[in-house]
């Protein structure tokens, strides 16, 4: 099955939004082993909308639309469709009732034009939202299925599997296929010598396709195969990975859905540790990360941000002695941060940052990026030092992934720096 994306918006073709919904329905139709033929993107116009819509249907078998489906003037995505194929419009009494019982539940105030958002054209299937006021709908035109979603991005992610890959597999049984991803996560290799230490392996011979996608600071490798049964589609994942794994074991830190986060607090938690941390150059950008897992309250014990020379000294004891000769960026400072904050909080473990992420403060013996990064435990404390060459931002994201790479190292028992 062949499949075309189209996202409608004027804050996509203003650039203020960033369209994230195209690459995420790419993905996520790949792993169904559907075909995305062109992704387009068009302001909220009603003639633009009508030729995106001809043009990416006559090289497709479906087109999933986001976007313009709110209770606005400019939301006229429903109209433009309609107006496209002839049809007339309708209110699904059923629809208004369940928006107005959600401004209703959460106290808010109705406006007439929020019944803009149980409007349909004659004929089309409506897709439930289960987490906004605006249902999608579906239409089969000419042989053609069209399938209209909201442009909310938390709203895709629920009604794409909740709502439109059933109605796909309905509408297109023969497209439906048996098919196994499995998505390798590897940090400390650029793209091109991830490629490079795999270029021996024979991924046509296996049936399996493989894809780059750099995350940064991370590169994914992404395995996708098809199979007639299940079982026969996982084998041949199975023995794609086995050559990865085997190239790029000392890199890999995680699979599928799995973070670096929550694997370092998966194992936290299971040895029923606790933990604090001192942060420095990245801002409270590592605890930020380790408190978007649910349940982080059990082991992470606090965090503080000494950005000055004198919170170093006024909350982790470093000497300002130390300070002076070896400075904030240097490994005895780290050590002594990661040991001041587990003092402090009393914790099994003290994991402590100190960094110049840029764009200024930089010297020949420490330029811009040079980052030390220290954990401490009861009978010893690991350091390791990096040099990172990107902007301030990304030295500051880059030094959280080494961080809490050194942090899920040790906890696994591992001690190979990246």
């Amino acid at each position: 099955m062949k499949i075309g994306i189209l996202t409608i918006g004027n804050e996509l073709t203003s650039g203020r939004t960033q369209d994230t919904n195209s690459s995420f329905l790419a993905r996520a139709f790949a792993t169904q082993g559907w075909q995305v033929t062109l992704m387009t993107s068009v302001g909220d116009e009603d003639r633009v909308i009508k030729q995106a819509l001809g043009f990416i249907l006559a090289q497709s078998d479906a087109v999933v639309v986001t976007g313009g489906l709110g209770p606005t003037a400019d939301d006229m995505t429903t109209e433009a469709i309609a107006r496209a194929f002839g049809l007339g419009l309708y209110m699904d009494q059923t629809v208004l009732r369940h928006i107005r019982g959600i401004f209703e539940k959460y106290h808010l105030n109705w406006t007439e034009n929020n019944a803009k958002q149980a409007v349909f054209p004659e004929g089309a299937e409506v897709i439930a939202n289960p987490v906004g006021t605006a249902a999608g709908f579906a239409l089969k035109q000419k042989g053609k299925l069209i399938v209209v979603i909201p442009g909310v991005p938390r709203e895709v992610e629920r009604m794409l599997p909740e709502g439109v890959f059933p109605l796909l597999r309905r509408e297109f049984p023969e497209a439906v296929q048996q098919v196994a991803v499995r998505t390798i996560k590897s940090f400390g290799l650029g793209e091109a010598v991830v490629d490079k230490a795999l270029a021996d392996l024979d991924f046509e011979r296996l049936s399996v396709t493989v894809g780059f996608y750099p995350n940064f600071p991370e590169n994914h490798i992404v395995l996708t195969a098809r199979g007639a049964t299940e079982s026969e589609a996982v084998s041949r994942i199975s023995a794609a990975e086995a050559g990865v794994v085997d190239r790029l074991k000392k890199y890999i830190f995680a699979y599928d859905s799995e973070t670096l986060e929550g694997l370092a607090a998966k194992l936290m938690t299971e040895k029923g540790w606790t933990l604090a941390v001192a942060e420095s150059c990245t801002g409270g950008l590592v605890t930020d990360r380790l408190t978007d897992v649910p349940g982080s309250s059990v082991f992470l014990e606090r965090s503080v941000i000494t950005y000055s020379n004198a919170a170093k000294t006024d909350l982790l004891g470093v000497p300002t002695a130390i300070l002076e000769k070896y400075g904030a960026v240097s490994e005895q400072t780290a050590r002594l941060m990661a040991e001041g904050v587990r003092k402090l909080a009393c914790t099994d473990l003290g994991l402590a940052i100190t960094g110049i992420a840029g764009p200024a403060g930089g010297t020949d013996q420490k330029p811009v990026g040079t980052v030390y990064i220290a954990l401490a435990d009861e009978k010893e404390t690991l350091c390791r030092h990096y040099t990172f060459r990107w902007d301030r931002r990304r030295n500051k994201v880059i030094s959280s992934q080494a961080a809490l790479l050194l942090l899920k190292r040790y906890l696994s028992g591992e001690r190979e720096d990246v």
